[in-house]
């Protein structure tokens, strides 16, 4: 906090000399002016606690310094104690005094002890007002800053419309024109396209679900030191059909000594992905887009380059806000959330790395760098050996699904049904124990989320009845953070799978049972 400045005026050295020593004291900016010309100048120049001025001086008096005072907008407010060795005693001239702008008068020969009592009050009430004025900006700049986060969460409410609605039209399309003509020339390629359009919906949700999983700390990495290039591998892998989709042509530049680094594969290939995927948005058809790794010093530096619409100099700083928009939305038609490059930073800086955007400007590409602290090689790196298996032969299940969601439940059944499975629905847990009894199912499907009895408690009534002990018990909910699995192994479910279930997961599955 600045330091408090009272002013002391007396056209006598020595006498200011003596109010400087009773009022030294830490924090505290003594100005002394010896004339009312010279006090005028500093007040110009500083914010006055508090006035000392002596009553009878050469050229202008003390009255008349604080009439000046007293017409001036800066200096109006500030409290004056007139220090006077005439007769305070004078009513006439105690309100001449007070008329001027006094709040006080101290009579010479001065008394130490009354002198500094007042002065303390008028440093203290100068330190709150200090405090008062700082709490009012921090106030102005929070309510400026949650004013800036209300516009984006309104700019990312009607961007998340918007982007729902992109892979909703093209599905409800295409269920129209299947209810029309289920079995046209063309149906095999609207399913195709609904496949498309509801994977990239679930891409949607499972962002929004991550980034907010990042920002509470709900995300756990699981480190190993793993190969850039694999990394990079199952980057490009989850990103190639977005940059073939658009036409790009994408180069890949590694090293060609190994690089390793000590991270969450998983995470990191996200990371880049996100950034592959963002470059694919933001460049015109049949663009270029580089993905260079290099080694930089203890670092390996993942730059991510593209000759797309570039990044407003005012922007690049801000692009990895949380649903920070470079464009209005509505000019786009290849937009996202705003929420895309947030996620990369979090991931990036939850493993000691950094990230940084840089564009010569709209128009002119861009290049993003991941930066990542590199770790040494294992001693022993594990080979991995490729072993072939061959599929058991197929044997129809009995299937009890369980979800308080009839819709969910059937549709479900319908899956098991088109692999060659028979299953039987029922909708609640209590109903579940009862109707496994009499059906005597090969496997469960159980949601978490049910009325009454949960999933975890249902999973743990089976297990607990012997007939039942080692039957196949899969998870099927919306509850798919790393914490919802563990408690599903700890409640002794086999497998956990996160809804929507794709068709090829679910086989996958019951193929291992």
């Amino acid at each position: 906090m600045d330091q408090v400045s009272f002013l002391l005026v007396d056209d006598l050295e020595e006498n200011l000399i003596s109010l400087e020593a009773l009022l030294r004291r830490d924090g505290l900016n003594l100005l002394k002016a010896r004339s009312g010309d010279q006090a005028l100048e500093f007040l110009l120049d500083h914010d006055v606690a508090l006035a000392l001025i002596d009553v009878q001086m050469p050229g202008l008096n003390g009255f008349e310094l604080a009439e000046l005072m007293r017409g001036n907008e800066r200096t109006r407010r500030v409290p004056i104690i007139f220090v006077t060795a005439g007769n305070t005693t004078d009513s006439r001239w105690r309100f001449q005094g007070y008329e001027a702008g006094a709040v006080d008068f101290i009579q010479k020969p001065i008394e130490p002890d009354v002198l500094r009592s007042k002065a303390e009050v008028f440093y203290e009430l100068y330190r709150q007002r200090q405090q008062i004025a700082a709490q009012r900006d921090e106030l102005q700049q929070q309510a400026e800053a949650l004013k800036d986060a209300d516009r984006r969460k309104d700019e990312f409410l009607a961007t998340l419309a918007h982007e729902l609605r992109n892979p909703l039209a093209p599905l409800r399309n295409g269920l129209d024109i299947l209810q029309r003509n289920p079995s046209g020339g063309n149906a095999a390629e609207i399913r195709n396209m609904m496949d498309r359009q509801l994977i990239h919906l679930v891409r949607l949700i499972d962002d929004l679900l991550d980034v907010s999983r990042v920002s509470q700390g709900k995300i756990e990495l699981r480190k190993n030191t793993v190969r850039v290039d694999d990394i990079i591998r199952t980057a490009v892998e989850s990103s190639r059909p977005l940059i073939d989709g658009a036409g790009h042509n994408l180069t890949i530049e590694m090293p060609n000594s190994g690089l390793w680094v000590d991270g969450d594969q998983v995470r990191l290939s996200q990371a880049i992905s996100n950034l592959l995927n963002n470059a694919a948005k933001y460049t015109p058809q049949n663009g270029l887009i580089d993905l260079h790794v290099t080694r930089d010093g203890q670092e390996v530096a993942i730059r991510v380059t593209d000759n797309g619409v570039g990044i407003p100099s005012d922007m690049q700083s801000k692009v990895f806000q949380l649903f920070t928009q470079i464009d209005d939305h509505l000019q786009r038609s290849q937009g996202g959330l705003g929420i895309g490059l947030a996620l990369v930073r979090q991931l990036v800086e939850m493993h000691g790395g950094s990230v940084d955007a840089y564009s010569s400007g709209p128009g002119k590409g861009s290049r993003f760098t991941i930066r990542i602290p590199m770790t040494a090689a294992p001693e022993q790196p594990e080979v991995a050996t490729q072993q072939n298996h061959e599929m058991a032969s197929f044997r129809s299940l009995k299937v009890l699904v369980v979800d308080d969601n009839p819709i969910i439940a059937d549709t479900l059944g319908m899956m098991l049904e088109d692999i060659g499975h028979e299953f039987e629905a029922v909708h609640d847990g209590c109903e579940a124990l009862d109707a496994a009894r009499h059906y005597r199912p090969d496997v469960i499907l159980l949601d978490i989320g049910l009325p009454g009895m949960n999933g975890y408690e249902v999973c743990k009534a089976f297990r607990g009845e012997p007939e039942f002990k080692h039957t196949p018990i899969i998870a099927q909910t919306g509850w798919g953070q790393d914490r919802d699995k563990e408690l599903a192994t700890e409640a002794g479910f086999n497998f956990h799978l996160t809804k929507p279930v794709p068709l090829e997961q679910l086989q996958k599955v019951f193929a291992g049972l």
